[in-house]
């Protein structure tokens, strides 16, 4: 169709069918990258022998399982050693019996005393044994909480000293080797999970108002036949940036199939 001002009909028509198309179609598809929807490093937080690497790079690991292990022949010991003290009662049941010894004792004297067979002093002296008895196993007590907590500290300490997956992923680089002494805090292993894929996309304000958490989005593959999934929309942004007048839209895509992150991708909404 040629559309000319100087045939009225066709111009009109011609006007109309831009606005729908630019209703139905309001913006070309957009650019992205996928990423890993989650992407661990993990690190030891005090420093140690590694003793052992329980995992290869790409192997593809489950939620808790156990990476990579610091030598802990020493905090084994410590945890044994915390352990019986925590079960041991043997104090606390000493001072129950001499508390039970030195109730005895009171009753015995102040009946005593009321026959006049014995002063004041030595009542008053034996409540105070009494009290000091009970004293001693509320302090028998206390220690032996302190025991049970100090166990559970040295089991925590035990477990840091084993890095285990806090999700389902593959092991993408391991940067030590048995026998190497890790430092506090630096990277031991690096755990990612590719599916679902995250695709953050740079949305132009006028069309990332229009989005929601949700909405379907589709994600297209550059392959020698370009291969489109349907995704959704998972987060969109609250601060736009200003120099490009465009918010970040999230949108996660199924990868079933077992993409790399970081290809280039084109997305639709």
């Amino acid at each position: 169709m040629i559309c000319s001002k100087s045939l009225p009909n066709t111009w009109t028509i011609c006007l109309v069918l831009l606005t729908l198309t630019n209703v139905m179609c309001p913006a070309a598809k957009i650019s992205a990258i996928t990423n890993p929807s989650a992407d661990v490093r993990l690190s030891f937080i005090q420093p140690g022998r590694v003793a052992g690497v329980n995992v290869k790079q790409g192997e593809f690991v489950k939620a808790g399982q156990l990476l990579v292990q610091q030598d802990d022949a020493i905090e084994q010991a410590q945890l044994a050693q915390t352990e019986a003290l925590s079960k041991n009662t043997t104090q606390i049941q000493a001072s129950g019996a001499s508390l039970a010894q030195k109730q005895v004792d009171l009753k015995k004297i102040e009946k005593a005393a009321a026959s006049k067979a014995a002063t004041e002093l030595e009542v008053e002296h034996a409540k105070l044994e009494v009290r000091m008895a009970e004293l001693s196993l509320e302090l028998a007590k206390f220690e032996h909480e302190q025991n049970k907590r100090k166990y559970e500290e040295t089991k925590i300490r035990v477990e840091n000293m084993r890095l285990k997956s806090p999700i389902a992923g593959s092991v993408e680089n391991i940067y030590v080797e048995v026998g190497e002494s890790a430092n506090a805090l630096a990277d031991v292993v690096r755990v990612v999970r590719t599916d679902p894929l995250w695709v953050d996309v740079p949305v132009p304000l006028n069309i990332a108002r229009t989005l929601k958490s949700g909405q379907a989005a589709v994600v297209e593959f550059a392959d020698s036949e370009p291969l489109r999934i349907e995704g959704k929309v998972t987060y969109v942004a609250a601060v736009a940036d200003a120099a490009s007048s465009t918010l970040i839209v999230r949108v996660e895509v199924p990868n079933k199939a077992g993409r790399p992150a970081g290809e280039h991708v084109k997305v639709d909404f």
